[in-house]
């Protein structure tokens, strides 16, 4: 089977999770209506399923090519891209001055999961083009908006994030790419870039690259980077495309999954030096950077959600229609597999982790809009710190719920899952890096704990347990037998994590060692305790909903099954660091 877009459960999400439609009604969308949006993301649902999707496994078998710096996409995509930016998909949030719809970033974070179920490969494009729109609009001067923004949006062109040196992956402070000013008030790069996503290809006429250089005079590590728009091609006065820049893709990397997306080796200044342009101030790159890159994070976020949801249907439609053994009563022929409860747990659990990765994602999604639209100062201030403190949690534990939704799929399929014609095979490749790009999962634990508990003295983290409180409270408060625990379990793991939070606290202030020790557990239960939230907060809104009373049995398996992992996590970050000493003597023998 090929991937239909979940538009029915996004929306669900949407409204009754992140509180969409109640921002709608309170107009802090301006004249945008729940019709409307709702139009929008059933036909961009449309889109991936009709016009995407086809292309996923052809992507797959076919990958991209590289031949003399010259990158082929896999057949179907040069077709597929020009319908999709026709059709404006480019500009979901982009501002209507630039050619935008200007919708809400909730609308547009319903749009990346279905393009990226519908084929990850071909999604990375379009995600990195929000991301330069983004960074440009906050931080690009007049004419660099003049010249690139319409274009971009219109997706007419692309744009690309030019991060990783081999010396520099997640320490951005090591990156060596050179910056020389020019007299005409431009700049030279010259130096080499790694993992560059999309860094070439023939979908469009030019490609934007935002690049992270260093000036001669810069003070050393983090403080010292700048960033810089190059173009493939320069742009003549009237807007038409000038020569060739001084950069070029050198190779291609063969990797494990995403083959459809080009994975870029650039180079730049083999010609004395690409012409590049400031973004921003000169040494202060890495905040216009990170307008690209928390765009990123939550769209990494829901590639997880993506590829777990595509993972589960394929699934759940396999697990139909295979049949072996008798699930119930001796006495007639072969079940369905989908009727043995190893079988059973293995779909629910896909299913509830998938529902609790995007409830996750919109809440963040959320609090990224109404930072910005928002009533009052005060109320976007408290919505940007939510925001900031939401998604490492969404980056990173929806990734991680990828990479086990992928592999239960693939689990379920049994022996024929391990057979690459099936396809379940490659939903667990394409969804290995997620964890990896775009700050490792490890790193998203670190900021989460380091730069993210602390905000505002540790009051934001205080709201949002708070406002989990009131959803437990609500259930308990519901006096509805088929919540079964949920309420109960769901305390637990509130409280578990109030328990560790108030551990790392302290850890920070004296005993860092353990603080770290401790980030990763602690990231996977605040995504457990959040995640078993947004299922209830499902479950309570379908009380009134005869034909949604399933999401509340769903609620009850994830509070039940899932959930009751928080309190041993809870334990596991408070031994600190010692267990984790306690290894030095055995890490340090040869292999």
């Amino acid at each position: 089977m090929t991937y239909r877009a979940p538009v029915a459960d996004i929306l669900y999400s949407l409204k009754h999770v992140a509180g969409f439609a109640a921002a709608i009604d309170e107009g802090r969308f301006g004249e945008l209506d729940l019709d409307t949006a709702e139009a929008v993301i059933a036909e961009a649902g449309k889109f991936a399923t009709e016009a995407i999707a086809p292309l996923d496994v052809v992507g797959d078998r076919e990958g991209a090519r590289c031949a003399n710096g010259v990158v082929t996409m896999p057949p179907g995509f040069r077709d597929a891209y020009r319908r999709w930016a026709e059709a404006g998909w480019a500009g979901v949030t982009a501002k209507p001055e630039y050619g935008g719809m200007g919708l809400p970033h909730a609308v547009a974070a319903a749009c990346n999961e279905m393009w990226s179920g519908a084929s990850m490969g071909f999604a990375l494009c379009p995600l990195l083009g929000e991301g330069a729109i983004g960074a440009l609009e906050v931080y690009g001067s007049e004419t660099l908006r003049a010249t690139y923004l319409g274009r971009l949006v219109t997706g007419e062109w692309t744009g690309t994030m030019n991060l990783t040196e081999p010396q520099a992956g997640s320490d951005l402070g090591a990156v060596k790419t050179r910056a020389e000013r020019a007299v005409d008030g431009t700049y030279r790069l010259t130096g080499q870039k790694i993992f560059i996503t999309y860094g070439e290809h023939d979908l469009a006429d030019n490609i934007v690259h935002l690049v992270l250089a260093r000036l001669p005079d810069a003070p050393p590590g983090t403080r010292g980077i700048s960033l810089f728009l190059a173009p493939k091609f320069l742009v003549k006065p009237d807007g038409s495309l000038g020569p060739r820049n001084d950069v070029r893709c050198a190779s291609i990397e063969h990797k494990l999954g995403i083959h459809a997306s080009p994975t870029c080796v650039m180079v730049y200044g083999d010609a004395g030096g690409a012409t590049a342009y400031l973004v921003g101030e000169e040494n202060r790159g890495l905040a216009a950077m990170f307008v690209m890159m928390n765009a990123a994070r939550l769209g990494v976020g829901l590639q997880g959600v993506a590829i777990g949801e595509k993972a589960y249907q394929k699934a759940l439609t396999y697990a139909r229609e295979r049949r072996q053994g008798r699930a119930g009563a001796a006495g007639g022929g072969m079940s369905p597999i989908v009727e043995h409860p190893d079988v059973k747990r293995m779909l629910a659990t896909m299913k509830a982790l998938v529902q609790a990765a995007r409830g996750i994602c919109h809440l963040t999604a959320m609090a990224i809009d109404l930072a910005i639209h928002a009533e009052s100062a005060e109320a976007r201030a408290l919505a940007s710190e939510r925001a900031a403190l939401l998604t490492p949690v969404a980056k990173a534990f929806s990734t991680d719920i990828g990479d086990e939704v992928a592999s239960l799929g693939l689990q379920v399929h049994g022996g024929m899952g391990f057979i690459e014609e099936t396809g379940a095979a490659q939903y667990f490749r394409d969804s290995r890096i997620a964890a990896i790009y775009e700050g490792t999962n490890g790193v998203q634990a670190i900021d989460l704990v380091q730069r993210k508990l602390p905000l505002s003295g540790g009051a934001t983290l205080k709201r949002e347990i708070a406002a989990m409180r009131a959803v437990v409270a609500a259930v308990a408060a519901s006096g509805e037998a088929e919540f079964g625990a949920t309420a109960a379990r769901l305390g637990e793991a509130v409280d578990a994590l109030e328990q560790a939070s108030a551990y790392l606290g302290g850890a920070l202030g004296g005993d860092l060692a353990s603080a770290l020790a401790g980030a990763t557990s602690y990231l996977r239960l605040f995504g457990l305790a959040l995640g078993g939230i947004c299922l209830a907060k499902a479950g309570l809104a379908a009380l009134s909903q005869p034909a949604e009373r399933g999401r509340i049995g769903l609620a009850r398996f994830f509070a039940e099954k899932l959930a009751t992992a928080a309190p041993g996590l809870a334990r596991s970050i408070q031994s600190g660091a010692a267990p984790l000493a306690s290894c030095d003597a055995v890490l340090a023998e040869s292999a």
